[in-house]
């Protein structure tokens, strides 16, 4: 395996998982969040929510910085 393929692994993992987080996320109301009983695992809505914003802006700076170097080619081949 190459560094661009371990890379580029990494870069749709975390694109999948911005998709699913982006999803569980709650429009001020229940939206498919309340699905998965997401409330049930966190003392409080509150803390849910704040979870889920901390895990989403972490994975879009991985996404977003893993697609600068990805399309500059700066990785060896």
């Amino acid at each position: 395996m190459t560094v661009t393929s371990i890379v580029q692994g990494i870069w749709a993992f975390s694109a999948l998982g911005l998709i699913i987080l982006v999803l569980l996320h709650s429009p001020k109301g229940d939206g498919i969040g309340s699905i998965g009983g997401q409330a049930q695992l966190f003392s409080s809505t509150k803390s849910a929510e704040n979870t889920l914003n901390r895990v989403t802006w972490s994975l879009t700076a991985i996404f977003l910085g893993l697609t600068v170097v990805l399309s500059a080619n700066w990785l060896p081949k």
